[in-house]
């Protein structure tokens, strides 16, 4: 039989190298993604494969007894386990019912309005990044108790750099530590300095990391395979076994009632109990033979192939297991949003195509979907199982996924499995009427007292300063959150501050410019009578300066508060109910400095999904990483009140989220700091720029009617440019990467940086980046096709030794 890699494997040069398993495991396809050419396609998995159920589910279950007898029947009964999507959904299921006893929880691209994130984390070669966490007891990962976790079990198909699992386990590993892991996969495909990478991970944690794989092996690829890739890509192009160029026919299905218990979850999306299990593997006989009788019987049905969808995988895998046990001749296989070439060669693990666009509203917007190998499979029936929120009229559309089924197999049915909604979760919470009023200048803050009201506590008598080393360290070994603790205040030289003025002088006319800008289409397009709410405290400054254009131009005082956000978790939720019973949330719009490659931009997003109401776009001064369409500008330039901390923030510091100092109905804190009102310039900021607002009021008209016609979606080309130099650069982390001149000088004023990347070329927006850099010893590289300014690295394996006590970076680690 003709290897399914063979195709690709001549024309690119890959080879796959390993145990004898790997070629019965494992076929090669080529991806339609510039992140990375080829696909490793399984043809067990049940994704892109069509395979018998008892071969897909029994891979996976025999996975999960390994882990078994690798645990012990006394750590594995305190296990828990958790999948990727949208691949290893089913995969990660059938390991847990290896288990027996352990709890399931997928991650998910669905955010659910009634479930807060307890995490999330990217995915950086896969065509959609971002994973959240969503289950529906928030306790999930603290099985055993919180002193005293159980075994993490993280899933996927295959483990080929181990970056999402790095990613996964830095995320859960700062929120519910533990000290033992396990990583499942089918393949592990890792090279070694990727195991490296785990190994050290597993040192400086202090965690017990193991691995456990059907088989091993190596994928060799050529240097140049990407630009081949996508060479061959479009080559075949018009040439593959794609669906018609136009839509299919709507067809009418035959529906199929399943009979599914009232009450369980469709899948692991919020997570699945032992209990769960139980019920359902009640349930499936009955469900199988409503199934068969709809088709008519056994022998009618002829060869079936159920396809799931997207993340819902499990669901249909067992119910095609129950048809098979039945005496049916099943497979099995899943939708997918990863775009595949196809190509009809036996050599080739993708055969044929079918295109379709999505049908379940999904929260990144419309977008095509695709099966694979389902034409010229030979299939008399297809059953496509979906959940009730894709069960929609898009589903049933000419064109639409039943519509190409319909031309793939002589018989289409349908089967709608209930999606399962957690309900609202009803939190210990203090009512908005006796949460505290803003705090205000001069109290609090160097600002006027009508520039901003600060939706923090104040923490000004707490000692929270720790060295920028100590905390760095703390912080890469996930024993410590960066926002629990606060960097030493950086005093600028008398260098600095002439820097920081000559700055302010060459750069507040455009920054005028800006504020104008993104003022009038907040006014045009959101609200004609916003509620500013400012993103302490990067996005404070601006805030201020866009309630003073406001005024001047149209003598309308907008209100503008400052509340707190925090990578990893989340916006403060006192402060928004605080928002809500005083304002109308639909006129509330969040602002910030600047945007670098959008982190913040997605925890905003995130975090309002349990508070309805709320618009989660950003307007922002600057769009860099082109991740918001409402922006002053989308140049990487010098904005002066980057170039300090709290002196040019109204003596406020960036904000602290501790458990001993922040209860459940508190506003996270900040300190106001008294002491430094002699080298304050947060007035002085803003009157210099104040004082451009008319010279630059025709140029912001203009520019304001240009953006009213231009397209000013997001492309998040910043967040694509940040995972390409994180690759680069060695660091597989894109936390550690902080592009953009704003991002920049926060890597030098609060973190340990490596090193910094800049432009060549840039001039006096790079003035105060060179010397801070000489300050702490940090080497500066020139490059030429760098998309931003300049870009800071973050020391990837810092500790105090490996840098020195002083801070200073090493060039090379």
């Amino acid at each position: 039989m003709v290897w399914t890699g063979t195709w690709v494997s001549d024309r690119l040069g890959t080879e796959l190298a390993g145990d004898d398993e790997l070629r019965g495991l494992l076929g090669l396809a080529l991806r339609r993604n510039p992140k990375r050419a080829h696909l490793l396609v399984s043809g067990v998995l049940g994704k892109h494969v069509p395979q018998r159920p008892s071969v897909v589910h029994g891979h996976g279950v025999a996975l999960g007894r390994r882990v078994r007898a690798l645990l012990g029947p006394e750590q594995a009964a305190r296990a828990v386990v958790l999948g990727y999507a949208e691949t290893a959904t089913a995969l990660g299921h059938a390991v847990a019912d290896g288990l027996e006893s352990a709890p399931y929880l997928h991650s998910t691209r669905r955010p659910v309005a009634s479930v807060p994130s307890v995490g999330g984390f990217e995915e950086s070669h896969s065509h959609a990044t971002s994973h959240l966490l969503l289950p529906e007891d928030p306790a999930f990962f603290d099985r055993g108790g919180e002193t005293d976790r159980g075994p993490l079990v993280l899933v996927d198909d295959e483990f080929s750099t181990g970056n999402t699992v790095l990613n996964t386990l830095r995320d859960l590993h700062a929120r519910h530590p533990r000290d033992h892991y396990v990583i499942v996969a089918l393949v592990d495909m890792r090279a070694p300095g990727d195991a490296d990478r785990l190994a050290a991970f597993a040192e400086e944690t202090g965690t017990r990391i193991e691995v456990v794989a059907h088989a091993r092996g190596t994928v060799r690829l050529p240097e140049d395979v990407l630009a081949r890739g996508l060479r061959l890509v479009e080559e075949q192009d018009g040439r593959t076994a794609d669906a018609p160029a136009h839509p299919a026919p709507a067809i009418t299905p035959d529906r199929l009632e399943l009979g599914w218990p009232a009450g369980l979850p469709d899948g692991g999306r919020h997570g699945f109990t032992p209990d769960h299990r139980a019920r359902l593997r009640e349930a499936l006989p009955a469900m199988a033979s409503r199934i068969i009788d709809g088709l008519g019987g056994p022998g009618r049905a002829g060869r079936v192939l159920v396809l799931g969808f997207e993340e819902l995988m499990y669901a249909p895998l067992v119910l095609a297991g129950a048809l098979e046990e039945a005496g049916l001749d099943v497979r099995f296989s899943t939708t997918t949003r990863s775009p595949v070439l196809a190509v009809d060669d036996p050599g080739y693990a993708i055969r044929s195509r079918l295109a379709f666009p999505a049908h379940d509203d999904p929260a990144d917007g419309p977008g095509e979907r695709y099966a694979y190998n389902v034409a010229g499979g030979g299939f008399d029936t297809v059953l496509a199982v979906v959940d009730s929120a894709a069960d929609t009229p898009a589903l049933h559309a000419p064109g639409g996924l039943l519509a190409q089924l319909g031309t793939a197999a002589p018989r289409v049915a349908l089967a709608v499995v209930p999606a399962h909604t957690p309900a609202p979760r009803t939190p210990d919470r203090q009512e908005p009427s006796v949460l505290p009023a803003p705090l205000r200048g001069p109290a609090f803050s160097s600002y006027e007292p009508d520039d901003v009201g600060w939706l923090l506590q104040d923490l000004s008598a707490v000692r929270l300063e720790a060295p920028v080393e100590e905390r760095e360290e703390a912080v890469q070994r996930g024993g410590a959150h960066y926002a629990e603790s606060l960097p030493v205040e950086y005093q600028p030289t008398e260098q600095y501050q002439e820097l920081y003025r000559e700055a302010l002088a060459g750069s507040a006319t455009r920054i005028a410019r800006a504020v104008g800008t993104v003022t009038e289409l907040v006014l045009a397009e959101r609200s004609p009578r916003p509620v500013l709410v400012s993103l302490a405290r990067a996005g404070t400054p601006v805030g201020v300066l866009m309630r003073r254009w406001a005024r001047h131009r149209h003598g309308t005082e907008l209100p503008h508060y400052a509340v707190s956000i925090v990578r990893g978790r989340g916006i403060d939720a006192n402060a928004l109910r605080w928002l809500a019973a005083h304002h109308d949330p639909a006129d509330v719009v969040f602002v910030d400095g600047w945007t670098g490659k959008g982190a913040i931009t997605r925890e905003l997003a995130d975090a309002l999904a349990e508070f309805p109401g709320f618009d989660p776009e950003i307007a922002v001064l600057a769009d860099p990483g082109s991740c918001v369409r409402t922006h002053g500008t989308r140049e990487d330039f010098l904005i002066p009140s980057a170039c300090l901390n709290s002196t040019v923030s109204g003596l406020i510091s960036r904000t602290v989220l501790r458990d001993d100092l922040v209860g459940p109905h508190d506003y996270h804190g900040a300190k106001f700091y008294r002491e430094l009102a002699g080298a304050d310039v947060s007035r002085d900021f803003v009157a210099a720029v104040e004082a451009r607002f008319d010279e630059v009021a025709d140029a912001v008209d203009q520019q304001v009617k240009e953006a009213a016609s231009a397209d000013r979606a997001p492309t998040w080309e910043g967040w694509a440019a940040v995972e390409r130099i994180s690759e680069e650069q060695g660091i597989h982390d894109v936390n550690l990467v902080k592009p953009g001149v704003g991002e920049t000088t926060r890597v030098l004023l609060r973190r340990v940086p490596w090193k910094i990347l800049a432009r060549r070329g840039a001039g006096a927006d790079l003035a105060h980046i060179r010397l801070l850099a000489q300050q702490r010893g940090v080497p500066v590289e020139e490059c030429d096709d760098l998309p931003y300014t300049c870009v800071g690295l973050i020391h990837p394996r810092y500790t105090r030794g490996a840098t020195g006590v002083d801070g200073k970076a090493v060039g090379s680690a």
